[in-house]
């Protein structure tokens, strides 16, 4: 009863995060569509963080790692800062303002079908997840964006660090999209922020490395992206990788048929990639601009990272 208390918790977490963040929109007043308050959302995603990280020690579902921990941790939070530099100067200043000139014009979807804050703010993070399960599914399918999310997926183990490892050059990439998903849906401050807070703490949660009793993810599995699933989709396997591309709410793999679900997980990474010299910081920082490889070329091909035990 212990281990499986445990093993909830990580999912007890996430729940938690989104039901803080639910609570304050619910206080919201219409003529006030401020965004949610930095501390709010620095609790959710942070008190998300810390909790999944006690758990990957205590309940892990992946085991042995092929690379030591501390040292795929410092990488990935140093591809993760200079994601954070475009995110902070490029990306939340500018999506901030056209929420609010959307909002004060009451442009896009969930304006005109919605007018009360909770209902339009809940549109609006629905539509921005949809949004974002289709640009997920464009940076594997063209070329040039996935030169610069493929970094992300080299990873040669998956856990909660792996959630925030993405390529600069791919969240500037996706400034544009993100204006676009903010201009269509009509998203105010308040929706806009909602959803980051939400998606940040989702990413942190499936990326995780933590074991779920099956039963229990099975069933959380037709509501949000959960671990299992998504290392499905890290997995060296090109088939399994074009599956479960939900980034929060998994409705849009069940819509669209791209649900993959298997109770075991195969070699994480991506075939053309798995030495630990194909992994380093600088070549992570690198690859988006040299020549690339057959990525998907049989992994029983090349010799792998050997596991630590």
């Amino acid at each position: 009863m212990a281990k499986m208390a445990r093993s909830v918790a990580g999912s007890a977490a996430f729940s938690f995060s989104v039901g803080m963040i639910m609570l304050n929109v619910m206080k919201a007043k219409i003529e006030a569509p401020r965004e949610l308050p930095g501390w709010l959302r620095g609790a959710a995603i942070l008190g998300t963080a810390a909790l999944l990280a006690v758990l990957e020690f205590r309940r892990t579902s992946r085991h042995p790692r092929r690379e030591p921990k501390a040292q795929r941790t410092i990488r990935n939070l140093a591809i993760a800062a200079s994601a954070a530099v475009v995110m902070q100067s490029v990306e939340s200043p500018l999506a901030m303002q056209l929420s609010r000139y959307v909002y004060d014009r009451r442009w896009g979807i969930a304006p005109r079908l919605v007018k009360s804050v909770l209902p339009q703010t809940a549109l609006s993070v629905i539509l921005l997840d949809y949004g974002l399960y289709v640009w997920h599914v464009l940076t594997h399918k063209v070329p040039f964006l996935w030169r610069f999310h493929l970094v992300h997926h080299i990873d040669l183990d998956l856990d909660a660090s792996t959630g925030i490892r993405f390529h600069y050059g791919e969240m500037l990439l996706s400034v544009p999209w993100r204006l676009a998903q903010i201009a269509v849906t009509g998203a105010s401050p308040l929706a806009y922020s909602t959803w980051q807070a939400f998606l940040f703490s989702s990413v942190l949660f499936h990326h995780a490395n933590v074991e779920i009793p099956p039963r229990a993810e099975r069933i959380l599995a037709f509501l949000f992206m959960t671990p299992r699933l998504h290392a499905i989709h890290h997995e060296a396997k090109e088939s399994r990788s074009n599956s479960n591309w939900s980034s929060g709410l998994a409705i849009w793999d069940l819509m669209h048929g791209t649900q993959q679900w298997d109770q075991k997980t195969g070699i994480i990474g991506v075939p053309a990639y798995l030495r630990t010299e194909d992994v380093t910081l600088v070549h992570c920082f690198t690859l988006p601009f040299e020549r690339q490889k057959a990525d998907w070329v049989s992994a029983s091909s090349r010799p792998i990272a050997a596991p630590q035990r």
